[in-house]
């Protein structure tokens, strides 16, 4: 959430960024309730000074035994206005704080404008694709061969998109959290195992609702959701609390299972694991102080990068575009991952800076040096998703004979060198 104090001194700046966003919100409402709302308090603690003012000539005059008719009946007048404006301000702060919440954060200036995918900025490559003298099959031929993943039985317990994984593929799957969780601890982060389900409040805060009621499973009895990401649970963990500004900055690591409906995902590529319901990812969340926050996107890019690198997979990195990036985040870098059995890309971690945006609408804060609370900045990544990196992993290592074989780094955590 933007802060109105900004949004009215920052007009252009804000309508510009909305635009560039590809979004369009009604600022001009934004900015009449908001003079109706600083109006009314104005009004509201005038005559509350007022009414302290007559009442104390109240009491002076019923001392002096004069009449205090006439007095009392205005009290009463100036009382029920004041009341009054008290109901007007809720019903305006209500419309208000709907209206907040759907102007997109702005985007960074480094940002590069464009509209789509292809304006995306290609800012680094590591790795080179593998040459070898077979045609490579695509992962769910390998899966399906090995018996490691199962999805037309998925299909059938569950729906598309929810995939059995067995035996060694079960094992795989375990073997590469466990193995982002220790690679996250050494780098600094803390490890967490959040709630999977999440309240409409938390929901709100890191910018799922009201942009993103279509993406989440709800359990609708409860009023909970599935989480999409643990950056919901985690960042909400210290929802409406004050940090010391020595804590900061605060990492913490987090595995979870997500569920997302990709509502408005037909039509595209949804192959094997390229696109499904339910799927496991590492989170990568920060709290800092806020004249940090760019220098810790770059070293939370990093942490990702560094585990496709020790995966050995060939990657590159795109600074993503005003129109392509989200609405809540200020910049975005995405890691994509080359899968020769596709010969396509496929993203496997967004790391992102969020600045205050969420952290205004959890109300998270820190205790600054002079007294004052302040905002964090939040940021996240994937580190990472698995069923891309699992999909890369296959179609890479796969050899002539129909095997897997399993970069050395994981031995320690599969007990196996290959899968077939």
């Amino acid at each position: 959430m933007l802060d109105i104090k900004f949004i009215r001194e920052n007009y252009d700046l804000v309508r510009k960024g909305t635009e560039a966003k590809g979004l369009t919100v009604n600022l001009g409402d934004i900015i009449s309730l908001d003079e109706k709302r600083r109006a009314l308090i104005q009004e509201g603690e005038s005559l509350k000074a007022k009414r302290n003012q007559v009442s104390a000539e109240v009491g002076k005059k019923k001392k002096e035994g004069a009449d205090t008719a006439a007095l009392i009946a205005e009290m009463d007048v100036v009382k029920n206005r004041i009341q009054s404006i008290d109901h007007e301000l809720h019903a305006i702060e209500h419309s208000l704080n709907t209206l907040l919440l759907n102007v997109p954060n702005l985007p960074h200036p480094s940002v590069p404008f464009g509209k789509s995918p292809a304006d995306n900025k290609e800012i680094a490559v590591w790795g080179e694709a593998p040459s070898v003298d077979f045609p490579m099959k695509p992962h769910w031929e390998i899966a399906e061969k090995l018996g490691i993943i199962d999805f037309s039985r998925g299909a059938k317990v569950a729906g598309a998109g929810f995939p059995f994984y067995i035996g060694k593929g079960a094992t795989f799957e375990r073997a590469l959290i466990n193995f982002f969780l220790d690679q996250a601890n050494q780098r600094g982060y803390r490890e967490m195992a959040p709630p999977i389900v999440v309240n409409e409040d938390s929901a709100r805060g890191t910018g799922q609702l009201p942009d993103k009621e279509d993406l989440m499973y709800v359990a609708e009895r409860d009023n909970l959701y599935m989480i999409p990401t643990a950056e919901v649970p985690v960042s909400n963990f210290y929802r409406d609390e004050i940090l010391q500004e020595k804590e900061l900055p605060v990492r913490f690591a987090a595995y979870t299972p997500c569920f997302r409906r990709e509502a408005g995902s037909y039509g595209k590529d949804v192959r094997g694991l390229n696109r499904i319901h339910q799927f496991d990812k590492v989170e990568l969340v920060k709290f800092v102080h806020p004249s940090t926050s760019y220098d810790e996107l770059e070293s939370l890019r990093q942490d990702a990068e560094h585990l496709l690198q020790l995966l050995g997979l060939r990657y590159h990195v795109l600074l993503m575009c005003t129109g392509d990036m989200g609405f809540t985040q200020s910049k975005k870098y995405d890691l994509e991952v080359w899968a020769p059995g596709q010969q396509k890309w496929l993203e496997v971690s967004s790391c992102s800076n969020f600045e205050a945006f969420q952290a205004r609408r959890m109300n998270v804060r820190f205790k600054h040096a002079s007294g004052k609370p302040e905002f964090v900045h939040t940021l996240n990544g994937s580190g990472l998703a698995l069923p891309r990196i699992v999909a890369a992993l296959l179609e890479v290592n796969q050899t002539p004979e129909g095997k897997v074989v399993i970069p050395k780094i994981l031995h320690p955590y599969t007990k196996f060198e290959t899968i077939g």
